[in-house]
């Protein structure tokens, strides 16, 4: 046989093979073909195919996702520690968070809104499943409506005032404008590609007014600029995403952390005549509160309760507990879904991301053991054992 031959024989085997194994690596899932992968992880970070499979398994959020969704808040300061050190943001996929997403992927839009209630200790991740909520809203293109700490509001606000909308109601006119950018952060991409224009006339002022058909982009910088009116612009695009979901324009996700603080009786704020104000009094409650009630569609509202929310209600963590009559029948009907301590897997996941990392190095068998009795799974606990001296 030619030399020639022989060689464009062998190479045209050699394309029908490696065209043969490209089709199976591409449709293979991507944890078998990827050999170095370590067998705590998965490669899978789109969460909206998360589900039993990837149980008790790190994923990472992508760094440009990440920072568009956590820039300035968003998640416990221990765990922004962490992701700085660590130069990733690896979150593991728990059951609450699969739990949750596999209702959103059958949930029928057209409907009234769902609610969903994390509940649980302190320190079990609450927040961190509600960080892999907000991802796959994200993945989604569902607008997030995310408040990632309103305890701070009432105990350290940044300015306060009389709101003008509404006497005897104290306005945080800072914090409101603080948060109209976060949001602006997380959703300035979708906003401008759904393009979603205002529905009424909104006045300010004499001379400074929203008009009918402007885009909610434009409202929103417009709180940002003048931080007087940045409660009144949240209030006014509340509505506004309210009236866009009923008309199908887009999904909205409402995730509220530390919701419960809402129904507090506590805060720092004083009045005028020098008397504390409770939350209800505040401007910010009513307008975010109002938002979960369920007289809309093409909305879902996911919640997080915490004892840590409150200094008046410490003694349970059971949501009909720490929301109170008020706030319970407010958000009432709920599907309450509880975040507990690690398995013994999700440890053992836990403890090999920790020395992959090169963040806990040459510990025996024994010293796993004595980790999982003085942590019993909480993960708070073990972070902060295995935190940096």
């Amino acid at each position: 046989m030619p030399l020639a031959f022989r060689s464009l024989l062998r190479h045209s085997c050699w394309l029908r093979w490696q065209k043969k194994y490209s089709t199976l690596a591409n449709t293979a899932p991507k944890d078998m073909h990827d050999e170095s992968l370590q067998h705590f992880r998965t490669g899978e970070s789109n969460p909206v195919n998360h589900n039993e499979q990837h149980l008790h398994r790190f994923y990472t959020i992508p760094s440009d996702i990440t920072k568009i969704l956590f820039q300035t808040s968003g998640m416990p300061k221990s765990f922004y520690n962490q992701i700085n050190t660590f130069n990733e943001c690896s979150i593991l996929i728990r059951n609450p968070a699969t739990e949750i997403i596999s209702y959103l992927e059958q949930t029928d839009y057209s409907r009234p809104m769902n609610k969903y209630v994390l509940h649980g200790k302190y320190g079990t991740g609450k927040t961190i499943t509600l960080m892999h909520i907000l991802h796959y809203a994200f993945t989604k293109e569902m607008i997030t409506v995310h408040v990632p700490t309103p305890n701070i509001w009432f105990r350290f606000p940044k300015e306060t005032s009389n709101f003008d909308k509404t006497p005897g109601i104290i306005d945080l006119p800072i914090d409101a404008g603080k948060w109209l950018l976060y949001f602006k952060c997380q959703n300035n991409n979708l906003l401008s590609k759904l393009d979603l224009k205002v529905s009424k006339d909104y006045e300010w002022t004499k001379r400074e007014k929203t008009t009918s058909g402007s885009s909610l982009l434009e409202m929103i910088e417009f709180g940002i600029n003048r931080v007087r009116y940045a409660s009144c612009v949240i209030d006014a695009l509340l509505n506004e995403l309210k009236e866009a979901g009923i008309a199908g324009k887009c999904k909205v996700l409402a995730a509220m952390d530390a919701y419960n603080a809402f129904w507090s009786d506590y805060t720092t704020i004083r009045n005028d005549d020098k008397v504390t104000v409770s939350p209800k009094q505040i401007s910010l409650t009513p307008i975010f509160t109002n938002f979960l009630k369920a007289d809309w569609c093409n909305g879902v509202a996911v919640a997080v309760v915490d004892i840590t929310a409150c200094k008046d209600r410490r003694e349970s963590d059971h949501p009909r507990y720490l929301l109170g009559k008020d706030g319970f029948e407010h958000l009432d009907p709920f599907i309450p879904i509880q975040v507990e301590n690690y398995t013994k897997s999700e440890f053992e996941s836990a403890m090999e991301y920790y020395k992959e990392r090169k963040w806990v190095r040459n510990i025996s068998s024994n010293g796993l053991t004595e980790l999982w009795t003085l942590t019993n799974g909480h993960p708070f606990e073990l972070m902060k054992i295995c935190a940096t001296l």
